[in-house]
């Protein structure tokens, strides 16, 4: 199983990026890893880690799109990056399954519409990470988080029908509960947008629609496919982000400036700790896979570091293996919604 990974995409680039393909290699028997980059350095970094074996092959791509690059432009014109080559090497080679980048988001989208391309009938592929909830064995999922700022209602509609057949593929649900990200729970509530989707979502029987839900209960595990537009979806996962990180800090603020009695309860409890940060941490939930493309394609957080690429990989193995591919694209065809011509 190959899986090819931007070397020079995010702020840990390429150290931690190759520490994490390394890391991959050596922990899983059945994966070989393509670096693209910069191969001097790419080449130093692995003498640097001692890595000697012959799983990891190296293309070289001297460019690098940054974040302050046009990511259309920049994939239309930097056809030496390492985003682009490893997106080029995603798409023609039949025996690569999948691809992490931690670069530019906005790059990555427009390099898996441009180069890899979406699926037949796919209106608008869509960002969808798995979110922590408040039940240890309960992941839910967020679609879209960033990759459509400007959505319509039939979009909507469209990642509700994704997302159910991801998360049946992926977690082995049934029938999927699917909620409308809203500031309420009332139809009445929302944007013209949110009220235009709910009809369409209501009405629509390939999926399980239950309703609004409110910020609030982004985490609580009680529903398995949270839709909204890439813009609010955006701001909803760094607030849980931001929230959960906050939390932690304090916490540790707390226990180091409360006194004796703090300390040896904040060491009473850090096995408990130790779980807590398990659970909440995003890395261990690796990163957000972009549905509806014709290629498994992962865009890992900008801060990612070893441990992070690592579960990227292991994510896309488990997203190669559950067949999500083939059951996206015969559920697809299956919606009567989706039928027809899809938006230019």
């Amino acid at each position: 199983m190959k899986i090819v990974i931007d070397a020079f995409g995010g702020d840990y680039s390429p150290s931690e990026i190759v520490k994490g393909a390394v890391t991959a290699v050596n922990l899983i028997d059945e994966v070989e890893i393509i670096l693209t980059g910069d191969k001097e350095k790419i080449e130093n970094e692995l003498k640097e880690i001692g890595y000697t074996g012959t799983k990891i092959e190296i293309v070289h791509a001297p460019d690098v799109i940054s974040c302050d690059d046009s990511p259309t432009m920049a994939i239309r014109r930097k056809s030496e990056s390492s985003l682009v080559k490893a997106l080029s090497i995603l798409k023609e080679q039949d025996d690569v399954v999948g691809m992490v980048s931690a670069g530019s988001t906005g790059a990555v989208l427009a390099g898996g519409l441009f180069i890899v391309g979406r699926m037949e009938g796919v209106k608008r592929p869509a960002l969808a990470p798995f979110l922590p909830t408040l039940f240890e064995d309960k992941k839910t999922l967020l679609i879209d988080c960033g990759a459509n700022v400007d959505s319509k209602p039939e979009y909507l509609l469209q990642f509700a029908i994704m997302g159910s057949i991801y998360v049946k593929a992926m977690r082995g649900v049934e029938n999927p509960k699917v909620v409308l990200l809203s500031n309420g729970v009332e139809e009445s509530k929302g944007n013209d947008l949110v009220h235009k989707a709910h009809e369409l979502l209501k009405n629509c029987p390939e999926i399980n629609f239950c309703g609004n839900i409110e910020g609030r209960d982004l985490l609580s595990g009680e529903f398995d496919v949270i839709v909204t537009d890439g813009f609010a979806g955006n701001v909803a996962m760094k607030s849980a982000e931001s929230t959960i990180n906050t939390f932690t800090a304090v916490l540790k603020q707390e226990i180091k400036s409360g006194g004796l009695g703090s300390k040896i309860g904040g060491l009473l409890l850090k096995n408990t700790f130790k779980k807590l940060k398990h659970r909440i941490n995003y890395t261990e939930v690796g990163g957000s896979p972009f549905l509806g493309l014709e290629k498994i394609l992962i865009k890992s957080h900008g801060s990612s570091k070893a441990k992070t690429i690592y579960t990227c990989v292991l994510q896309i193995m488990e997203i190669h293996k559950s067949n999500y591919i083939q059951n996206m694209r015969e559920g697809i065809a299956k919606s009567n919604v989706i039928e027809g011509e899809s938006d230019k």
